[in-house]
């Protein structure tokens, strides 16, 4: 199996023509056009975490199209691209993960049958989010706890 260097990136809609840092471009701060994109692998998991507590506070559900992903902000909402077959699914990110080397996107068990990874288990795909479209997303769910 060949190993995808993750490259992730930020770059702006041509709508935005204001000048920012290079600071706060790779923070995704500023007006909301940044796109967050990365082509990495994506895994699944799902059985052996149903119904246990996510890092936003929800409870996991291998049968919702949620992911596990290391940066993005809870919440947010991302669009996996398999690269292999050219499926597409949008899922939030709900989770913090994957915790094996290489990998860059968890999936749940429904993003991945969706995408069509669920039994070959790891695809190359591309992450698309605009991470600050989602700062007004509740969070109640961590804050109740």
């Amino acid at each position: 199996m060949s190993r995808f260097l993750a490259v992730p990136s930020y770059a702006e809609d041509s709508t935005d023509k204001s000048k920012k840092s290079a600071s706060s471009q790779a923070k995704g701060e500023g007006s909301g056009n940044k796109t967050y994109k990365e082509v990495g692998e994506a895994s699944w998991y799902g059985p052996g975490f149903h119904g246990k507590e996510t890092a936003s506070g929800e409870t996991f559900d291998q049968n919702k199209m949620t992911a596990a992903h290391r940066k993005l902000p809870l919440g947010t909402k991302a669009e996996v691209t398999n690269l292999e077959n050219g499926k597409k699914v949008k899922v939030e990110i709900n989770d913090r993960g994957p915790y094996v080397g290489g990998r860059d996107i968890d999936l749940s068990r429904m993003a991945a049958q969706k995408l069509g990874i669920k039994e070959e288990g790891t695809a190359k795909v591309k992450i698309e989010a605009k991470p600050e479209q989602n700062k007004n997303t509740d969070n109640s769910a961590s804050a109740a706890k």
